[in-house]
């Protein structure tokens, strides 16, 4: 776990910055693994919610869910590295009473810190506290306000999407979630589709993580 003041270990940040790098297209050795911001050093709470939270999204089936590749390690790091455009300023037109306390002074928001407070408010207190299938419901009520069609900007889509990001760029969720084919490989113009085919990890054009 995540001491106080000593900060994360290599070891717990192993899984996490390798996905980062990968995601980066740089070297593991590349992603600084100390010393983050003061505000992007999550609390042990908002690491153990953040992993239960992406364990809900990518639960573990006949493959590994998203708690056993380190995914919640790697939407941390990939939160203070901006990834995906989440240091940018969302537009104050944007910005709900709900997520106003949790913007910066430039404009982008403290994605960790919302999610908290929406899930424990959500849950009428304690998020964590609840039985899976509970907090499965509150995390999908949570999910479908926030990209249902009008509905105004979500933190939760960039988190979900860092989420899904880290799962399917680590070797498990590209090699085994998915189906792997090295290309270029034959041509087949006619590939018949049963119940237990999985998406092609090596044509992302295939893929549909929605």
């Amino acid at each position: 776990m995540i001491g106080a003041k000593s900060g994360w270990n290599r070891r717990e940040f192993g899984a996490g910055a390798a996905l980062l790098a990968l995601a980066l297209g740089i070297p593991a050795a590349g992603v600084k693994l100390t010393n983050l911001d003061a505000e992007d050093q999550p609390s042990e709470r908002q690491r153990r919610l953040l992993a239960d939270v992406s364990d809900l999204v990518i639960p573990r089936t006949d493959t590994p869910g998203a708690m056993d590749l380190g995914v919640g390690d790697f939407v941390v790091l990939a939160l203070a590295h901006g990834l995906s455009g989440t240091r940018a300023p969302m537009a104050s037109g944007a910005v709900t009473a709900a997520i106003e306390p949790f913007r910066r002074r430039d404009g982008s928001i403290r994605h960790l810190p919302w999610l908290e407070r929406a899930l424990d408010h959500a849950a009428g207190g304690d998020f964590l506290r609840y039985e899976p299938a509970e907090r499965a419901r509150l995390l999908a009520a949570l999910d479908e306000a926030a990209f249902a069609q009008g509905a105004p900007p979500s933190p939760w889509t960039a988190v979900k999407g860092l989420i899904l990001t880290g799962y399917y760029t680590s070797e498990a969720g590209g090699s085994q979630e998915l189906r792997y084919e090295l290309v270029p490989g034959k041509w087949e113009w006619d590939i018949p589709l049963t119940p237990d085919m999985r998406a092609f990890s090596s044509d992302w054009t295939a893929v549909d993580f929605g």
